[in-house]
């Protein structure tokens, strides 16, 4: 008789398959955490790009007499009383407002090439319809010049 039990030295195909499930059963609760995270990203960044943008549009509209930019490239300029942007040649002292904003953000939704993102086109509107949105949201930003108002060119986000 053999005095020492014969010793297991590999796991059962049970115990494999009960970890295997307990791997299953928590990747399936943690991984779509985790692929949500990248639409809630760009959500935040929309929503506070969409907020510096309309609060530099308003700083502009108090200090030009309540006119809004021409463009919405304006913002990023120095500009005088009236709202005319300084040329290379200018007298800084002559352009005491601006710049609002260094450079356009770009549209965290746009699949446009790298240069695009922060492209604005006219809204016909304020509020602008989805026949203004570019298409297969590719765009940047709307903006209705007679308003002020600045809206992401993406057609499931315009009501933001």
């Amino acid at each position: 008789m053999d005095k020492n039990p014969r010793r297991r030295s590999a796991f059962t195909l049970v115990e494999v398959l009960i970890v295997v499930v307990i791997m299953a059963i928590l990747a399936a609760t943690i991984i779509p955490q985790f692929s949500d995270s990248s639409k809630d990203a760009k959500i935040s960044s929309m929503k506070f790009n969409l907020h510096t943008l309309r609060s530099q549009v308003e700083l502009y509209k108090a200090q030009h007499d309540g006119s809004p930019p021409a463009v919405l490239g304006n913002l990023t300029a120095r500009t005088n009383a009236v709202g005319a942007v300084m040329g290379a040649t200018d007298d800084p002292a002559l352009f005491p407002y601006g710049p609002y904003i260094r450079v356009l953000p770009d549209n965290p939704f746009s699949t446009a090439a790298a240069g695009s993102r922060n492209a604005v086109k006219a809204a016909s509107a304020n509020p602008p319809g989805t026949s203004d949105v570019t298409a297969a949201g590719a765009g940047g930003w709307l903006y209705h010049a007679a308003s002020g108002g600045v809206w992401l060119d993406n057609s499931e986000y315009l009501t933001e």
